[in-house]
């Protein structure tokens, strides 16, 4: 009856990860995206470890020359500074450039078929129609992006929560710094700068404000500011919308979102592309199980720990007040900021984060 068991529409590293997932899974997966590849993204290009962890999952290897670990996170404004290392493994920062290509290597090396070049016009039941033909599958896919075409097709445009923020990235020729990736706390934005290889680093800017770009909000980052004068900028300042969406449902009959269609975090806890993979991984469970229901709450159980994290930088990045009793408190108590990073990527049970937490409001209070 079906040409493929899963049709999956976008190829960017969430489609890719359901192929891959699906695959291992023993489904048979046809991919299609109107563009071909490499497809580029502005995004801050880091892998948290367990993001890391889950691309190993997937089979995904990363060759260390194709880009740079790092150890852990600083937070700074013009008073504060505090650092902490990961708990366990270490991040690992690599271009969107390369990611894509790789994880697509992967996905043709087990057997998805993928269409570059094809784009989707809209699908009926379980057939998809594509610009020169069409195909019958069991399950359909929206893994095309936030602005997701697969989700308004199928009803699912319904949000609880939707804000917005903008981001802006630019590639750097200097030998990184640190070896942490770096957030710089600013009024109403934040720079924060990724190690990507031995001479190059990536800065992006998250702002409220549509029409600030990096160089307006580097004006207000003078240590930052003085590191970058005369380098040379090896890539154009690339923008893209940075929304908080939460749905009601990811779901709706055969189809299932993934990724940026399904709702998205804010871009500063790093957390997008290990999301994605793990819904994918999620997702491909459910598919061979065939009960979506299933991941409807596989994928609330995963948005959990980076919703709470995007809330609380997001209300760290409207209240100055906040912002900075918040860095006072984690300068002089190292521990709690170490303790705050070790939750965000799964290595402290929320149990014991409750407890820092506690503490935390105390120093806030007191700070």
């Amino acid at each position: 009856m079906f040409d493929a068991d899963v049709f999956i529409l976008g190829g960017g590293p969430a489609g890719l990860a359901a192929a891959v997932a699906a695959r291992q899974a023993g489904l048979s997966v046809v991919l299609a995206d109107a563009k071909r590849p490499p497809i580029d993204k502005a995004c801050g290009e880091g892998l948290m470890p367990d993001s890391v962890l889950a691309a190993a999952r997937l089979g995904l290897n990363l060759p260390p020359d194709c880009g740079c670990r790092f150890k852990g996170i600083r937070f700074q404004d013009a008073n504060h500074s505090v650092a902490a290392e990961f708990p366990d493994g270490a991040g690992f920062a690599v271009r969107r450039t390369l990611l894509q290509p790789l994880l697509a290597a992967r996905a043709e090396q087990i057997g998805a078929e993928l269409l570059w070049g094809h784009p989707v016009t809209r699908f009926q039941d379980n057939t998809v129609f594509l610009a020169e033909k069409s195909l019958r599958a069991r399950w359909i896919i929206g893994a095309d992006g936030s602005q997701s075409s697969v989700r308004r097709w199928a009803g699912l445009q319904r949000f609880r929560r939707d804000g917005q923020r903008f981001s802006y990235r630019r590639h750097y020729r200097i030998a990184p710094w640190s070896d942490y990736v770096e957030v710089f706390w600013g009024e109403n934005c934040q720079l924060y700068v990724t190690p990507i290889g031995v001479n190059e680093i990536c800065v992006a800017l998250l702002t409220r404000n549509s029409r600030q770009r990096l160089s307006d909000a580097l004006r207000f980052f003078p240590l930052l500011e003085k590191r970058l004068r005369g380098c040379d900028a090896i890539t154009t300042e690339r923008g893209a919308l940075a929304a908080t969406r939460h749905l009601y449902r990811v779901t709706r009959g055969n189809v299932a979102l993934v990724g940026d269609a399904s709702g998205t975090v804010d871009p500063i806890t790093g957390e997008g592309l290990g999301l994605a993979f793990k819904q994918s991984m999620a997702l491909a469970t459910v598919l061979s199980a065939g009960d979506l229901n299933l991941y409807e709450r596989a994928h609330r159980r995963l948005a959990r720990r980076p919703r709470f994290m995007a809330d609380f930088m997001l209300l760290m990045d409207r209240s100055k007040r906040l912002r900075q009793r918040s860095l006072a408190a984690f300068e002089s108590h190292p521990h709690l900021f170490a303790n705050l990073l070790a939750m965000h990527i799964g290595k402290l049970t929320p149990a014991r984060f409750a407890a820092t937490a506690t503490r935390l409001g105390w120093q806030v209070i007191t700070a």
